[in-house]
């Protein structure tokens, strides 16, 4: 294998800038490489662990698993970031989930985006004076499922007849 060239402490603020820069330009699997970097230097970078949760979020179409993004949860240290930031990998997931159309993905993203929700919920409890941004999530994730009626719970289904008599 290959020894991997461990960047500089006074790169790190770069190297973080280059990970948004990645993550607009549509290439997480290049920003999750650089957060991997960064953490190898400090290995208790908050803002590393976000950015890398993030750019794996960003993957979840690519064949990135949300348990890949969940092992990341432990690693924020604040309980209102550890919520908020599980919400985002459940709604992330649901909208993947949506984006591949796979027979049955409007229960399940249902499933995750309620989740999501309530992960929203528990952040709004906990959160900082003047910052509403789980408020603002839960929000995109009624209106998401307020607007696509296909987007249920299992058991809910309706039986349409194919033939009427």
């Amino acid at each position: 294998m290959f020894q991997l060239k461990p960047i500089s402490r006074d790169a790190i603020p770069e190297a973080l800038s280059k990970v948004e820069r990645y993550r607009l330009l549509n290439e997480p699997w290049q920003a999750e490489s650089i957060c991997l970097d960064v953490l190898t230097i400090e290995p208790e970078h908050q803002q590393a662990w976000t950015m890398l949760l993030l750019s794996l979020t960003d993957q979840f179409a690519k064949g990135i698993s949300r348990t890949k993004a969940r092992e990341v949860l432990p690693h924020i240290r604040s309980n209102y970031e550890r919520a908020y930031y599980a919400g985002i990998i459940c709604e992330r997931w649901a909208e993947s989930l949506l984006r591949q159309g796979a027979p049955g993905a409007g229960f399940i993203a249902y499933q995750s985006l309620r989740e999501a929700m309530e992960h929203y919920e528990h952040a709004e409890i906990i959160r900082p004076a003047g910052n509403d941004d789980a408020l603002l999530r839960w929000n995109t994730c009624a209106r998401l499922l307020m607007r696509n009626p296909e987007l249920r719970p299992r058991g809910e289904e309706k039986f349409e007849p194919a033939f009427e008599d």
